[in-house]
Formats: structure tokens, sequence, C-alpha cells
């Protein structure tokens, strides 16, 4: 018996791997998170397979519905959105299952911020412009951030940012990183991306907060920021695929 951490992606269901869907489609046991991951994912589980909604449900629920999966020999399919190495609670679930001595397989997803910049259209990382990309959240209501972690730390890098459970703190953000990107740095909301009722704000961070106030978004939205984001920042070319730069693949200069 096995456990599968399942990464169901962002909200679409056809960017489900063709792994993730033939576990789906195979495991007896089928608990998802609901509030995230649409129905229509686990909608391709087995007939007559156990399927659950983990939204309304706590830990210790969650882990007995697969102890008695295990004592079953049943597979079970834990179905979380995006991947699940990306804020899925899953350390918590397996070192329950280490300590009951159940076998678990982690199956990677799409997560939140590939999907939102490939509906943007845009690249995260631009030559000479940002390298990097910081995936990050608010701490709010959930659980607090370690000690230097914190988006003015963050901030001072001056790359791509990516945070999450962030949309009810975009005063804070304000607050914190206008003084390392200036307040006409783009920013992005992308809110439910990869469902039917995806929206797109883009503005500034001196005036995306008016923007998601008007369009009411206040959950299950991912904020990207930097100077990536950008149109009109005139980087050059990539290395790669430069004529005059050979490399092991390409090792001769053409002319």
């Amino acid at each position: 018996m096995t456990v599968y951490f399942i990464g169901a992606g962002p909200g679409d269901p056809e960017l489900l791997t063709l792994k993730a869907a033939r576990l789906i489609a195979a495991c007896p046991v089928c608990l998802y998170a609901g509030s995230l991951v649409p129905e229509e994912v686990v909608s391709i589980a087995p007939e007559g397979a156990r399927v659950l909604d983990t939204a309304p449900m706590h830990l210790d629920e969650t882990h007995a519905e697969i102890v008695k999966a295990h004592e079953k020999g049943q597979d079970v399919a834990r179905v979380h959105s995006g991947d699940p190495s990306l804020y899925g609670a899953i350390a918590e679930q397996i070192r329950r299952l280490k300590a009951d001595g159940i076998d678990y397989e982690i199956i990677p997803g799409v997560p939140a911020y590939t999907a939102a910049a490939a509906a943007l259209g845009q690249e995260l990382t631009v030559p000479e412009v940002a390298q990097s990309i910081v995936l990050t959240r608010m701490s709010m209501k959930s659980t607090g951030m370690p000690a230097g972690e914190t988006l003015e730390n963050f901030g001072r890098t001056g790359t791509t940012l990516a945070i999450h459970l962030g949309i009810r703190a975009l005063r804070e953000i304000e607050r914190q990183l206008i003084p390392h990107y200036g307040a006409e740095c783009p920013v992005a909301v992308i809110y439910r991306v990869g469902w039917p009722d995806q929206l797109i704000l883009r503005g500034t961070l001196g005036d995306i907060r008016a923007k998601v106030r008007d369009a009411k978004i206040t959950r299950t939205a991912l904020i990207l920021l930097g100077p990536a984001l950008s149109d009109d920042h005139g980087f050059p070319d990539s290395a790669l695929y430069d004529a005059a730069k050979p490399h092991v693949l390409r090792p001769k200069v053409k002319v």
C-alpha cells in the first residue's frame, strides 16, 4: 500500500501529468483539497472509489482515513493543488506516515507561479534584469514566517517575487517593497489561475491595491512582481543561442 501525494496543478485539469492522472484513476481511495482542486480532477477516480473532500477535515481525520486504507491494503491518491512541495502541508503528513510505517511517493505538479507566468505570456527570468525567483508568502493568520524571511530582506535582491497568501496584505507589501522596487515596479495579480473564472490584474506597486479592491479579490490569488514583468527594459539576448558565443553543443562560431 502506498500514499501518493499528487500535484494536481493550479486548476486546469489538462495540466495534470500523465502519471498523476494514471494514479488518480487507479487508487481506490482519493483524498483531495476541494477548495483548491476541481472536482473534475478527481472525477477520473475508479468506480466505487472512496473520494473525500478534505477541506472540512483536520489533519488527524485525514490521517485516520489513510490508516484505514493501509489496513485494507488500498493505495491512496492524496491530491493537492499546484505542486506538493510548495505550501502543500505534506511534511506534517509524511511525519505521521513514517511513524506508522506507511509508504509514500510524491508526484510533482505544475506550480501556480509557472501557470501564472504562462497566463501572463512572460518569462520570469530575463537576461541582466532578473535571474532568480523568490517564492514566499505572507503569514497573516496562517503559520508565522521564520526569522529573516521577510519581504524587506527579499526585496533587497530586486529580483522577481512570487507572493502567496498576500492578497489581503497589499498595504504591507507596498510598505516593505516600494523602498526597494519603487512605486512604478510592475505587478501582476492572478486570481484562480487555470480555473474558468481566472482573472489577471496588471498594475504597479503604487496602484495595484486599488485595482484589487475594485475587483473585489480577497483570496486565491498569486502576486508576481519585479522588473522582469516590464515590457520596456531593453534586455539583451541570452548567450545560449548567441552565434558569437560557442559552447560544448555548438563549438564553432558561425560567420
